[in-house]
């Protein structure tokens, strides 16, 4: 299982003890083991600040480079750095990319037979092993701390530190009883890093993993090459067909759906239009989630439907995009799921389709929450979050990282800004749908969902109107100038600015709030969002975040190269972005180097895989010339 490293000894630096020279060190483990010039952002501050045995909480984006901030401290410090993380499924995958850098890496989880568990705990104590990955739950046993307390620890990373939180969007109670940390190895540094936190948020982290008078790092939440583009919810089925096929051909992607029928419903329907997706929920087998997870890290240009129990901790850099055809219940959740895309820093699309109906949902479902009042006051506010960002007419990026206590000037890439909305004065609209709740209710102690009430106002003679004697009230009628699609829009919106709220009684059936009455009585303008009248077949050209180009040449150099790569990873059993990232094939296909030196000054490439691959990638580039 461990796999010797003579790389690891051929650093007279390896382990050194923290001194002076230590951003010196670091910059040389930088450039030596992962192959890149210099750090990005916070990553040197971070890096210094835990090297000279600082604690730090670091938020940083999803594809940020959080793992540098402890795999470079973790290889300078004294001793093994131990990662303690809930991600047991990807901890091989880990492992793995590690190795092919040369770093001595193992982990600790479930899934080991006891002749596994004892070799990794000996190599630990050997003073073998660079990096320690740890679940937890193995982390918290007596087994595990006693066997720490034999070994030289480098640091605790703790990945994944929102789980810590009741707040967050992936609470793990396991996650509580790290505060052991800080109580058993006080001189030992701490780092608890998450991709996403509000400040209530980051403050219970800090709190619970007594990280109080850490250093917080704070990185900008934004990620400038995911395009966020939201559309309403027609016939979804089309416009994700639509979505896969014009803009994410061949494309390796991420749908998520609320439920567990719809992953494998829409799963099945894509295969049966030639896309090759996968479904993922945790009612399946666990075997099933497992050999579907690495179909979808192993091989080019899949497909996974899933439900947010898939994505957490996966380091695919080539996801060109992520669906949801369901709307999110926060967007701290939304913000996570959605960063899973364009890791390796090229384009890629966040598409977003949702409807009245996914808002009346998810109301129901908060109503219906186990939990106090201010839990589910909570998760309303979180919903009206999302909500709002749903139906900004502004920019969609600086809703989103307000949310996070960031302020930006507008993206231009996202669909608001690429194709402005139109602001209209809805306020006699309003006004329509607000009286026609209040009169249904007042006259005849009566309340309905959305799709009775349009009918209603469009003057609708149905059966359920006609033997309710509907058509005789006074709003029967008075909403004929808007379609129906419009008059969804209406009420999406309405609910968005907290003027209609789902009955608590259930059944989907609208309420007016304390807010209505102001623009009842003329009190309040209320400017809407015009959406446009469009079928689902229409295109959206605009909208697709490409790819740049490749000169012919260096076009079919990065083919050859990803050609190689698959053939190598395969034969290593690990996923081809665990060999080269594609980013970094693409700047060798530009360069054409033809000599080592020059290929080991491109990003991505280390001492290692200069030594592994170098030669192999060199004479790809050779044969691409001849031909």
């Amino acid at each position: 299982m461990l796999k010797p490293s003579a790389f690891a000894a051929d650093l007279s630096f390896h382990h050194s003890s923290p001194s002076s020279a230590n951003a010196l060190d670091a910059s040389e483990v930088l450039s030596r083991v992962f192959g890149y010039e210099s750090f990005r952002g916070d990553q040197h501050a971070i890096v210094e600040h835990v090297i000279n045995g600082g604690d730090a909480l670091v938020l940083m984006p999803t594809g940020g480079g959080k793992s540098l901030c402890y795999q470079v401290p973790a290889l300078v410090r004294p001793g093994t750095g131990i990662v303690i993380s809930p991600l047991i499924a990807l901890m091989q995958d880990q492992v793995d990319a590690l190795t092919e850098l040369g770093v001595r890496a193992a982990f600790l989880n479930s899934t080991q037979d006891w002749q596994d568990t004892k070799d990794v705990e000996q190599a630990f104590l050997n003073g073998e092993l660079d990096l320690l990955y740890v679940a937890p739950e193995r982390l918290l046993t007596e087994r595990c701390t006693q066997l720490l307390e034999r070994g030289k620890i480098a640091l605790f990373a703790i990945d994944e530190a929102h789980c810590v939180s009741q707040w967050g969007h992936d609470f793990r109670p396991e996650y509580l009883g790290l505060s052991v940390l800080h109580e058993r190895w006080p001189n030992v540094p701490r780092i608890a890093l998450t991709a996403t936190a509000t400040d209530v948020t980051r403050r219970e982290i800090a709190s619970r993993l007594s990280l109080d008078d850490a250093q917080h790092f704070v990185a900008s939440f934004d990620r400038p090459n995911i395009r966020y583009n939201i559309v309403e919810k027609q016939d979804v089925r089309k416009q994700l067909l639509q979505l896969l096929r014009q803009e994410h051909k061949g494309d390796a992607g991420i749908i998520y759906c609320l439920s567990r029928n719809k992953v494998d419903d829409t799963a099945e329907f894509l295969c049966a239009q030639g896309i090759e997706a996968l479904p993922y929920h945790a009612g399946l087998g666990t075997q099933v989630r497992a050999h579907n997870q690495s179909r979808f890290l192993r091989e080019d240009g899949i497909v996974m439907v899933a439900t947010i129990a898939f994505g957490m901790g996966i380091d695919k850099p080539d996801v060109r995009f992520v669906a949801h055809i369901d709307m999110p219940k926060s967007i701290e959740g939304y913000y996570q799921e959605t960063g899973r895309a364009g890791r390796d820093g090229l384009p890629a699309t966040a598409w977003l389709a949702y409807g009245l109906q996914d808002v009346v949902q998810q109301r129901r479902m908060i109503d219906e929450s186990a939990g106090d009042d201010a839990f589910r006051r909570r998760l309303g506010a979180q919903l009206d979050a999302m909500l709002a960002m749903c139906e900004a007419i502004a920019c969609r990026r600086q809703r989103l990282l307000q949310y996070f206590g960031q302020r930006i000037a507008p993206c231009g890439n996202c669909d608001n800004c690429l194709q402005p909305p139109v602001a209209w004065d809805g306020t006699v609209a309003a006004q329509k749908m607000l009286s026609a709740i209040y009169r249904l209710m007042k006259e005849r102690g009566q309340r309905y969902g959305a799709g009775h009430l349009i009918d209603i106002l469009r003057g609708k003679s149905t059966p359920r109107v006609l033997e309710n004697q509907h058509e005789t009230l006074t709003v029967f009628g008075v909403g004929l100038d808007l379609t129906e699609q419009a008059w969804r829009s209406v009420l999406r919106q309405l609910l968005a600015h907290g003027l209609l709220v789902v009955d608590q009684e259930g059944y989907g059936t609208l309420a007016l709030t304390e807010e209505s009455r102001m623009v009842l009585k003329g009190e309040r303008t209320l400017m809407l969002r015009r959406e446009a009248e469009r079928s689902a077949k229409s295109a959206t050209p605009k909208s697709k975040a490409a790819l740049p180009d490749l000169p012919s040449g260096a076009q079919q150099i990065f083919e050859a190269l990803r050609q190689w790569r698959s053939e190598i990873a395969r034969s290593h059993g690990v996923p081809a972005y665990v060999i080269f990232h594609d980013a970094t094939l693409r700047e060798i296909a530009m360069a054409r180097p033809d000599s080592l030196e020059d290929l080991g000054h491109l990003n991505g490439v280390g001492v290692k895989k200069l030594e592994s691959y170098g030669e192999s990638i060199l004479a790809c580039i050779a044969e691409c010339a001849e031909r």
